[in-house]
């Protein structure tokens, strides 16, 4: 059975985590799977947005899978949980916008594979967590910081010192979720937007998802700059020329990412 299942649905990738068995928890098999996805994806210009979801309505992830982490030793333990924070870096660094479809539990680094997503959508039954402290661990995938850089400190450290698991509706009022599906539609959800996002000038959705990424770690001054960079890419696109002789012709546009 594949770890990880790979679905093409026009312009949009979805990634499903699929160890359904498992609370779709990550091993060393599905961060592998995971990491060559990631590194096909990247380069491929003709994906305009990545969804994640998990196998299953149970979980979306139940964060590491704990039975592998029993048989490792203490330098094993140290050589995964890099490769595991990297690979949700890599998700993180994605040039194409990322969503994430939270069908489930989303516990440990499955809070954390979402916090390195763009956009959350979750299941109403959905509950989210960084429990690792109740493990005597504490988030090592970024979950100490896309926290806080999303919510606040203040509330990011009450959730992981206390360990304190969040419903979806909460989830949504501490700014955690953006969207909240019904039990079976967290993926329809994801997808909705997905498409909305893919039909849109390819080129400028990533130029604008950089000058955001990038610059809200800039002092404003700089942050500017680096936004009129990102907006000097799009000038001399076919995609922004396009868009105004579909304008003067009452047309939709037809962008091809160029």
């Amino acid at each position: 059975m594949t770890d990880l299942l790979i679905h093409r649905q026009g312009d949009i990738v979805v990634l499903t985590l699929n160890r359904e068995a498992h609370l779709n928890a990550f091993d060393t098999g599905l961060l592998s799977a995971l990491q060559e996805a990631l590194a096909g994806i990247r380069g491929d210009r003709s994906v305009r947005a990545v969804v994640f979801t998990g196998a299953g309505s149970r979980a979306f992830s139940a964060g590491a899978d704990l039975k592998e982490r029993r048989t490792m030793s203490e330098e094993q333990v140290r050589a995964f949980v890099p490769r595991i924070r990297d690979a949700f870096t890599r998700v993180a660094e994605l040039p194409q916008p990322t969503i994430a479809a939270v069908n489930g539990v989303a516990f440990g680094g499955g809070t954390e594979l979402a916090l390195a997503c763009d956009l959350r959508v979750l299941a109403s039954h959905a509950v989210m967590g960084l429990t690792e402290v109740t493990l005597a661990i504490i988030p090592g995938a970024g979950g100490t910081q896309r926290l806080p850089r999303l919510i606040g400190v203040s509330r990011a450290k009450e959730l992981i010192l206390t360990g304190r698991r969040v419903d979806a509706e909460e989830a949504l009022r501490i700014g955690l979720a953006h969207r909240i599906a019904g039990p079976e539609g967290a993926l329809a959800a994801a997808l909705e937007i997905a498409g909305r996002i893919a039909a849109n000038g390819p080129v400028a959705v990533r130029a604008a998802k950089r000058a955001i990424d990038r610059g809200v770690e800039l002092p404003m001054a700089q942050a500017l700059d680096h936004e009129l960079a990102c907006y000097q890419d799009v000038i001399p696109t076919a995609d922004r020329a396009e868009a105004l002789r579909a304008f003067a012709e009452k047309r939709p546009p037809v962008y091809r990412g160029e």
